[in-house]
C-alpha cells in the first residue's frame, strides 16, 4: 500500500515499503533517459521486497506546454509534501526569460546542499591517464553566491540607480553600461554546509574536509566561507576534526580540513586527485568544479546530483546534464545520470542494498562492453545499444550476484 515518506524532527526519514516519490520526467532527453531509470530502479527495489509508488509531477517544456506555468506550485508543493523527489534535466534559456528551474527548485525548498560525488567506474573511458584517483564527494552551497539572482539589468533605470549608490556611498566607479550581480555569501549558508561536509565525512569514515574558495581575491564573501568553516570546525567538531593551520597538516586520528583556492584546487585535481576526499565549497565554484571533475571520470553523461536539505531530510535528485534536445527521442543517451542519482536517492532512503545492486550492475555492464554511444566511440570492441537496451542489460545483471 503507498504512503508517504514521513520526516522526523531530526531529518531521519522513516520510510514505508512502498512510498510516494514524485519525479519528473525531464525535458529534451528525458524522454528516453526516465524509462530507462524507472525500469532499472523499479527492478532493483523489487529484489529487495519493496516497490515505489511513482507520481509525475510536472516542471520545464512540458509543464509550460500543458499548464502556462514553467514550475507550477503543484510541483514545489508535492516535493515539500512527499520529502524525497527525482528529476531529469530541465530546460533553461541562455540569457533572458526564466531563470533556472533547477535553482528556483533548490530555493523554494530550502536544499542547501547540492552534493555530487565523483568517482571512476570500471572501463569508462577517461580524459586521464589515472581515473580511478578520483573519488571525492562536493559539498556544494546552493541558496546563495551569485545564483541568488539578485541582479539588474545593463541600460535599466535600476542599473542607473544602484551604480550611482555604489558611487556615492563607497566611492566605487562602475562603468555605467554595466549589468550589476550582488553575492551574498552568508554565516548561516556557509557554515550549515560546511556542517553537512563534516558529518559526512564523520558518517563515511572519510579523511580530510577541503574548503575551497576565492578568497585571496573576494576578501569578504568567499574568503569569510573559508574563516567561518575553520571556525565552526573549532566549535563544533574539536572531537572528530581539526584545522590545517591547528594541527600543521598533522590530524593524528582526526578528520583534516584544509583549504585550497578555486583554480589551484581545478590544477591539482589533474595533478594529484588523490590528496582530495570530501570538498565544501561556494555555489559557483562548485558547478565549475563538479563538472570538471566529472570530465575526468567519464564526462557528465554519468554524474549524479542531489539537492538536499539534512536538517528537514527533503531531498530533490537530478541529472547533472543539460536537455541535450537534439537527442531527444533517438532513444540514444547515457541514462546514467539520471540512474545514478536513484542510486544516492536509495542511499537517502536507507536502501543501501538496493543502491548497491544497482552499481554493480552498472559495473558490470560497462565492464561487458555494453554501453552507450559515447563511450562505445571511445572503448575499443564495445558494443553500442540504445539507451533502453543498456536499462535492460543493467536489468539482466541485477540477479548475477
Amino acid at each position: 500500500m503507498p504512503e508517504k515518506i514521513v520526516a522526523a524532527a531530526d531529518g531521519l526519514l522513516h520510510v514505508p515499503d512502498e512510498p510516494i516519490i514524485p519525479f519528473i520526467r525531464g525535458d529534451g532527453t528525458g524522454v528516453d533517459i526516465w524509462p530507462a531509470t524507472q525500469l532499472v530502479l523499479d527492478a532493483a527495489v523489487a529484489r529487495r521486497g519493496k516497490r515505489i509508488a511513482w507520481v509525475e509531477v510536472l516542471a520545464g517544456q512540458k509543464a509550460f506546454d500543458e499548464t502556462g506555468s514553467w514550475l507550477p506550485d503543484e510541483t514545489v508543493a508535492s516535493f515539500s509534501e512527499h520529502v524525497v523527489g527525482i528529476k531529469g534535466p530541465l530546460t533553461t534559456p541562455v540569457g533572458g526569460g526564466i531563470r533556472s528551474l533547477n535553482v528556483a527548485l533548490r530555493q523554494l525548498l530550502d536544499l542547501y546542499v547540492c552534493l555530487r560525488p565523483v568517482r571512476w567506474f570500471q572501463g569508462v573511458p577517461s580524459p586521464v591517464k589515472h581515473p580511478e584517483k578520483v573519488d571525492m564527494v562536493i559539498f556544494r552551497e546552493n541558496t546563495e553566491d551569485v545564483y541568488a539572482g539578485l541582479e539588474v539589468e545593463e541600460g535599466t533605470e535600476d542599473a542607473a540607480k544602484l551604480i550611482e549608490f555604489c558611487k556615492a556611498t563607497y566611492g566605487w566607479d562602475i562603468r555605467p553600461d554595466s549589468g550589476l550581480g550582488l553575492k551574498p555569501v552568508s554565516i548561516t549558508g556557509s557554515k550549515r554546509l560546511v556542517r553537512a561536509a563534516i558529518e559526512y565525512a564523520v558518517r563515511k569514515g572519510r579523511t580530510s574536509v577541503t574548503l575551497v574558495h576565492k578568497g585571496n581575491i573576494q576578501k569578504f564573501t568567499e574568503g569569510a566561507f573559508r574563516a567561518w568553516g575553520y571556525e565552526l570546525v573549532r566549535e563544533e567538531f574539536a572531537d572528530v576534526a581539526v584545522g590545517w593551520d591547528d594541527c600543521g597538516g598533522k590530524p593524528g586520528d582526526k578528520i583534516l580540513v584544509k583549504d585550497v583556492i578555486a583554480d589551484i584546487f581545478l590544477q591539482q585535481v589533474l595533478t594529484r586527485p588523490e590528496d582530495f576526499d570530501v570538498i565544501a565549497t561556494t555555489n559557483l565554484n562548485g558547478d565549475y568544479a563538479s563538472d570538471a571533475l566529472a570530465a575526468q571520470v567519464g564526462g557528465i553523461g554519468i554524474a549524479p546530483g542531489a539537492n538536499i536539505n539534512y536538517v528537514t531530510g527533503h531531498g530533490i535528485f537530478e541529472a547533472t546534464h543539460g536537455t541535450a534536445p537534439k537527442y531527444a527521442g533517438q532513444d540514444k543517451v547515457n541514462p546514467g545520470s539520471v540512474l545514478l542519482s536513484g542510486v544516492m536517492m536509495f542511499e537517502h532512503l536507507g536502501w543501501q542494498d538496493a543502491a548497491d545492486d544497482v552499481v554493480r550492475a552498472l559495473e558490470a555492464t560497462i565492464a561487458d562492453r555494453i554501453v552507450t554511444y559515447d563511450f562505445a566511440r571511445l572503448t575499443e570492441g564495445a558494443t553500442e545499444v540504445k539507451t533502453s537496451e543498456f536499462a535492460a542489460a543493467i536489468v539482466e545483471r541485477l540477479g548475477a550476484e
